[in-house]
């Protein structure tokens, strides 16, 4: 039975480099991943004042990822950190206090950005949330995409290069998936 894999696209914007890559994540993925984006885009700012009583779009969120048994980031970078909005479904995930949905979930982080070092900086801000959340994070392979602009054509499909390079992320984090999920 495959492994139920979150994906978590950090950028709201219609033609996301980061959602490209998550769509191309899914038909690269091994057999034993099952792979299916949960948006972000419906979730309200967290505020701490309406837990008791969460809106419908949070608790759609909390459940797909508790429904999960791992999880996938992709995050563009927004002045050298994750973008407002994928923060804040961190924030809804884990809360309230004792409930992350998050807690001991593999995961996985992928960043990519239009200038050359694709991403480094949100990479490695979201890896502290992540560490505080509990979830083992997978160190090798790393993937930071710069000149995502570059990456497609017109079909939005991958250059071979980094087709290659997503597919051996994939079969990595298969493999990581493999080691530390819990069912």
């Amino acid at each position: 039975m495959p492994y139920n894999v979150a994906l978590i696209v950090g950028s709201l914007r219609k033609d996301s480099f980061n959602r490209k890559i998550a769509n191309n994540f899914i038909t690269v993925a091994p057999a034993s991943l099952k792979c299916q984006i949960v948006e972000i885009s419906d979730l309200s700012f967290f505020n701490q004042d309406i837990e008791a009583t969460p809106p419908q779009p949070w608790v759609e969120f909390r459940n797909k990822i508790k429904a999960s048994d791992a999880v996938v980031f992709f995050t563009p970078e927004y002045n050298r950190s994750v973008p407002g909005v994928l923060k804040n479904a961190i924030d809804v995930g884990s809360r309230p206090y004792g409930q992350n949905t998050f807690d001991g979930k593999p995961a996985a982080v992928i960043s990519g950005s239009m200038g050359a070092i694709g991403g480094f900086g949100a990479n490695h801000h979201l890896r502290q949330s992540l560490a505080y959340l509990h979830m083992p994070t997978m160190g090798q392979p790393e993937a930071y995409l710069g000149t995502l602009q570059n990456s497609f054509n017109e079909a939005g499909e991958l250059n071979p290069k980094t087709k290659e390079l997503l597919t051996n992320f994939a079969n990595a984090f298969a493999a990581w998936v493999e080691k530390w999920a819990k069912r």
